[in-house]
Order: structure tokens, then C-alpha cells, then sequence
């Protein structure tokens, strides 16, 4: 792929003085997007994309996610490009779980939807079902008194296939989905609200997960650079 060049464009207007970032020759008239007024650049950048062929960097635990009616098109797309980066194998979208089809996924998704198997299915407690048949283990991410920490979580070294169950924004995971789940993880909080976006939550817990499998098959290596 090659390199992407960028403008950082500045208004004129001392009112506005809008800062703002745009793909070289993508900004039409070379007017503020907030008041109109003539915009003059004052920087330039360079995305450069690496060609180098991508390892995986903890290529031997396998994991899969759930995604239980999620309400919002934004967070789905933000969790498939979580996904592409922490090296998650596929993606099942169940109950009124927004797909790619939907184009505000790949507002967020910027791509990874593209690139991650996934499949939609209408009832969630039956695909998971079907998985723990076929000897996956299930994780659920889920606040529950009974729940286990995240950081204190003893993964060790993993054999067989992973699927982590992330539930609705408001109603959390389907509460027939948790009886079928061999663990339930919740992930610690300071402050006030009771949980995080659930996008947010979704990056925190599979960049752990996935770093302490790589830790403890021996490797100390960080999953790649943003």
C-alpha cells in the first residue's frame, strides 16, 4: 500500500482558528469546515504503511469473540478493528448485533471489517452452545459478584480454542449465554460508573488476555505498535 500524505490546515478567521488534519487534496476550496473562511496548511505528514509480511505475536492461543445484540453500529465497528489488531480469529455477531452491511460499522472499523471472518446469528445462546459442544472454552465478560477479576486471572498456557462473550450495553451478557460459560471475568474500576464503554472493555480485556498467553508461553514480546 503505499504512503498517504497529509495536510494540517489552520483558519484564518482569528474567531475560529479550527486546527484540523486532511488527506492531501481532499479538503474542498481550502475552506474551514466550521465557518468557511480560507484555511492556509502549516504542517505536513507522512503515514507510512509497513510492507513487511505481519506475525502474529502469540500465535498459538486461539480466540474467537461473541458479540450479544450490541446496540451501537460505532462499537461494533470499533471492536472488529480491536479485533484485526489483538489478532482475533473471527467474530459472531448474534441477536440485533449490527454486520458490516451496516455502514456505520465501517466508520469505526475503518477496514478490519473486511478482513476478520465473521458470521450473524439471530439467537446468540444457541451459537454459544454449539461452540462449548465443540470443545471451545467460554469466557464472559461480565460485571457478576461471582466474577473473576481480569489481573488476577491465571491463564497459563491455552490448548484449545477461546470465545469471550461481550453482552449488550445496558442488559450485559444473556444470562443463558453465563451458564454455559467456564468463566466469568470482570474487569476492576476507580471510579463512579459501574463499567466501561463496551468497546472500550472489549480492548482492555483481549489486549490482556492475549498479552498473558504470550507471557506465559515465554515470550515477553508486546503485541505490535499503534
Amino acid at each position: 500500500m503505499a504512503n498517504i500524505h497529509y495536510n494540517y490546515y489552520e483558519c484564518e478567521n482569528p474567531c475560529c482558528g479550527l486546527r484540523f488534519p486532511g488527506q492531501e487534496g481532499s479538503l474542498r476550496g481550502n475552506r474551514c469546515p466550521l465557518c468557511r473562511t480560507h484555511v492556509r496548511i502549516v504542517t505536513t505528514l507522512m503515514l507510512e504503511h509497513d510492507s513487511r509480511e505481519e506475525l502474529s505475536p502469540i500465535p498459538d492461543m486461539h480466540l474467537e469473540v461473541v458479540l450479544d445484540n450490541i446496540r451501537s453500529a460505532w462499537n461494533v465497528g470499533s471492536m472488529f478493528r480491536t479485533a484485526d489488531g489483538v489478532g482475533i480469529k473471527k467474530v459472531f455477531l448474534c441477536g440485533f448485533t449490527p454486520t458490516p452491511e451496516n455502514p456505520q460499522v465501517g466508520k469505526t472499523a475503518l477496514g478490519a471489517e473486511t478482513v476478520i471472518p465473521w458470521e450473524h446469528f439471530n439467537n446468540g445462546f444457541k451459537i454459544v452452545k454449539e461452540l462449548k459442544s465443540q470443545g471451545y472454552l467460554l469466557w464472559a465478560l461480565e460485571d457478576l459478584p461471582s466474577a473473576i477479576p481480569l489481573y488476577d486471572m491465571n491463564i497459563g498456557i491455552i490448548n484449545s480454542p477461546v470465545v469471550l462473550v461481550v453482552g449488550n450495553e445496558v442488559c450485559g451478557v444473556d444470562p443463558g449465554i453465563l451458564e454455559q460459560c467456564d468463566r466469568i471475568i470482570y474487569i476492576p474500576m476507580a471510579g463512579r460508573k459501574q463499567s466501561y464503554n463496551v468497546a472500550v472493555a472489549f480492548g482492555i480485556a483481549t489486549s490482556y488476555l492475549l498479552y498473558c498467553q504470550s507471557v506465559a508461553q515465554g515470550s515477553f514480546k508486546k503485541l505490535p505498535n499503534t
